[in-house]
């Protein structure tokens, strides 16, 4: 089969025939680089799905190339909204920094015993991986390259939600400027996230979260002449 590979920055695209099937793309670019053209880069890890490194767009639509299996014609490119440093390699520093700016961290846990149904509300977010295919789906970086992002959101609403965290309200306040206000809940990041989470739902229940702690939606209260508290989450 042929695949079209994006290259030199997104400036040229190159085809390359390979004789696989019911293989991974990993598979496949590891041949490539070994037996075709060795000065193919891109960017791998754990080759497990694990450590989220080798995430790339198929087709426009965004996959882990040791997991994605692929088909005649697929034409692979870099993760959109990040710098290229070559071929399928992007600028990843993005992820330190949105999770830096939403404190997307533990911080002052206090000990004791969790129940079941506490540690059941935080595995489902506990499972990113930092792979950013979400932060590439994104649309809202077409006009605000600042958003902190569905995946950093995911993370703040993981540790908001562990009722061993005593710092939730610093969490919250941390992502009400480019952060949950800014996102537009088209739900895009969902189909593509290869843990299945949903920043869309994690970003809507940090909102209700906000609105129980007096916070509100700048942005409503603006088209509405200022002054206005439109905060609720569904408007």
């Amino acid at each position: 089969m042929e695949i079209k590979i994006v290259r030199s920055g997104r400036e040229e695209v190159q085809s390359y025939t390979v004789d696989f099937e019911n293989v991974t793309l990993l598979t496949v670019l590891n041949h490539v680089k070994t037996k075709i053209d060795p000065t193919l880069t891109y960017s791998h890890g754990c080759r497990s799905g694990v450590c989220g490194s080798c995430a790339v767009r198929v087709n426009g639509r965004e996959v882990l190339m040791c997991e994605y299996k692929p088909s005649e014609g697929d034409l692979i490119e870099p993760i959109r909204n990040a710098p290229v440093i070559r071929d399928l390699v992007v600028d990843a520093s993005f992820v330190e920094r949105f999770n830096q700016t939403a404190n997307g961290w533990s911080e002052k846990p206090h000990e004791g015993p969790v129940s079941e149904e506490e540690a059941n509300r935080i595995v489902t977010q506990s499972d990113c991986i930092l792979c950013a295919s979400c932060y590439s789906a994104c649309p809202v970086y077409a006009v605000n390259p600042d958003f902190i992002g569905p995946f950093a959101l995911t993370r703040v609403w993981r540790y908001v939600n562990d009722v061993r965290e005593e710092s939730s309200g610093a969490k919250i306040a941390a992502v009400q400027t480019n952060g949950i206000w800014d996102c537009t809940l088209c739900g895009e990041c969902v189909p593509v996230c290869p843990q299945h989470i949903a920043p869309k739902q994690d970003i809507t229940m940090l909102r209700m979260k906000s609105a129980m702690m007096g916070y509100s939606d700048p942005n409503a209260a603006a088209a509405f002449g200022g002054g206005l508290d439109f905060g609720s989450p569904m408007f």
